[in-house]
């Protein structure tokens, strides 16, 4: 006679207070008003970036522990993981946050370039989660990427951070149906443009009339909301869904109209 098998323990809603939380990229922009975000339900923070006066102000509104490094490094995702265990007593919440933006024609980028993006934006983020998942606790645990409506449809002239964020999200998929069975759960954020720092540093300011900027805090607001409710996936507007579902299901007509109204 077979056995059945134990349930799965439940991946679901979150109660942030106390929970154990790593934001990456937590300087400024989304990961600095995350941790702010994060600290006003009760959490307990590790705040990661590369700008330790900037990490200092976010840890003093927050009361985080700071940790600095480039992602990029060898051995730098594993020890700030090992880190935020080692000061916060474990680790509940991994926010993986820290990504780089590029714009321009895909031609005129050099490899430099390239392997940046997708170190920072792909690989990192790897390396985040391999480290933490061991540290995740059954039911309590989740993995979180912020990822890109670029990744959902591709954006022309940001063809390489397209990539580099759809790769996030098919690892969120496939990261996602490997840890349920274990309770572990993984949410995917995919933002559109949202007013931090990030277009200071890809070579070209935004400057299209919609979708229009929203603020790192209404995204924050609306990526806890989501760890809170333990949901799969969020897409902030909301309304930036709908191409990404037309892209799907109607490629042809997708193609079309973002030709037309590119």
């Amino acid at each position: 006679m077979t056995r059945p098998h134990p349930p799965h323990p439940a991946v679901g809603p979150h109660n942030l207070r106390d929970a154990r939380a790593l934001v990456t990229g937590g300087s400024s922009g989304i990961g600095a008003a995350m941790a702010k975000v994060l600290a006003s339900k009760g959490a307990r923070l590790a705040i990661a970036g590369r700008n330790v006066p900037e990490l200092q102000l976010v840890a003093a509104a927050t009361g985080g522990a700071i940790f600095s490094g480039d992602l990029r490094e060898p051995g730098c995702p594993q020890r700030i993981v090992e880190g935020t265990v080692a000061a916060l007593g474990g680790l509940d919440v991994l926010v993986s946050n820290a990504g780089i933006g590029w714009a321009g024609q895909f031609s005129s980028m050099t490899e430099s370039e390239i392997d940046a993006l997708l170190d920072v934006n792909l690989r990192a983020a790897a390396l985040l989660a391999l480290a933490a998942i061991p540290h995740l606790q059954p039911g309590a645990g989740r993995i979180v990427f912020i990822g890109s409506v670029a990744g959902l449809m591709g954006v022309p002239g940001e063809s390489w951070y397209s990539a580099t964020k759809a790769g996030l999200g098919c690892l969120a998929d496939s990261l996602r149906a490997e840890l349920r069975p274990q309770g572990i759960g993984v949410t995917l954020v995919s933002p559109g443009v949202i007013d931090t720092p990030f277009f200071e540093r890809r070579n070209v300011p935004y400057q299209r009339v919609h979708p229009q900027l929203m603020s790192a805090q209404t995204a924050a607001e609306a990526i806890v909301s989501a760890v809170e409710q333990g949901r799969d996936d969020l897409v902030i507007p909301h309304w930036l869904s709908w191409p990404a579902r037309l892209k799907v299901s109607f490629p042809s007509l997708y193609r079309l109209l973002a030709a037309r109204f590119a």
